[in-house]
């Protein structure tokens, strides 16, 4: 495995390590501290990071298997979209729920315009294998 994709293999697990932390603490420490309605904005904080940080894990690991043939840049530009989308969409999810400001809730979405790039870039990375048997010499195929 590359320097490069343990990086993200880390931070992947690291912020999945995060939503589950953060998702406890909301559930036990939070849950008489908050309203319903922020309680809702910061599940919905630890939802989104905790399945873009899975995205995060498994661009990882297709990265791995497809190896250099399914255009790499592309998968890159995927991941720090999802690392991005997770720091902006999640974090300012979470100082919106846990301070109160309204401002916040105006920079919530280029965290989800970030998750929807991220998205189109797997997409788009996607299109460009040609098959994981192409890519992957060890891969054996079937008769």
């Amino acid at each position: 495995m590359s320097s490069a994709n343990k990086k993200v293999l880390c931070i992947g697990a690291s912020f999945a390590l995060l939503a589950v932390l953060l998702g406890a603490f909301g559930a036990h420490a939070l849950k008489s501290t908050l309203s319903p309605y922020q309680l809702g904005i910061y599940d919905t904080a630890v939802e989104y990071q905790m399945v873009h940080s899975l995205a995060l894990l498994f661009s990882v690991i297709l990265g791995e298997q497809v190896g250099r043939s399914g255009s790499p840049h592309r998968l890159k530009w995927a991941q720090f979209l999802f690392v991005l989308g997770i720091v902006v969409f999640s974090g300012s999810l979470y100082c919106l729920a846990l301070t109160g400001l309204k401002w916040l809730g105006a920079i919530t979405p280029v965290g989800g315009l970030a998750f929807i790039l991220a998205w189109i870039c797997m997409i788009w990375f996607a299109m460009g294998i040609n098959s994981f048997s192409d890519a992957n010499p060890d891969a054996q195929t079937k008769s």
